[in-house]
């Protein structure tokens, strides 16, 4: 049980691949558009059920509840040790 208050993460279908726009690669276009947003939530909840969370602007959004106090795990990358030089060079 996660308790009302917690940072959670929600997700929410925006577009059905039935809906998506025509021209988009085959892979993409059978692929559900996705709405993945952190808030605060409304009452407490289990994992994968259908919540209420509240966005740091106060907005109110519903989705499936996924992830409790959820982080970031995007990078810039490897490094490119070529470009480590430039900064050197100019």
């Amino acid at each position: 049980m996660i308790k009302a208050g917690t940072w959670v993460e929600i997700e929410r279908v925006l577009l059905r691949p039935d809906q998506r726009a025509a021209g988009l690669p085959t892979d993409t276009a059978a692929t559900p558009y996705l709405l993945r947003l952190s808030g605060f939530l409304k009452a407490d909840a289990e994992l994968g059920s259908e919540v209420v969370v509240t966005s740091l602007i106060g907005h109110e959004h519903c989705g499936v509840l996924r992830l409790e106090n959820p982080s970031y795990a995007h990078s810039f990358g490897n490094t490119v040790p070529e470009l480590l030089q430039i900064g050197r060079e100019v």
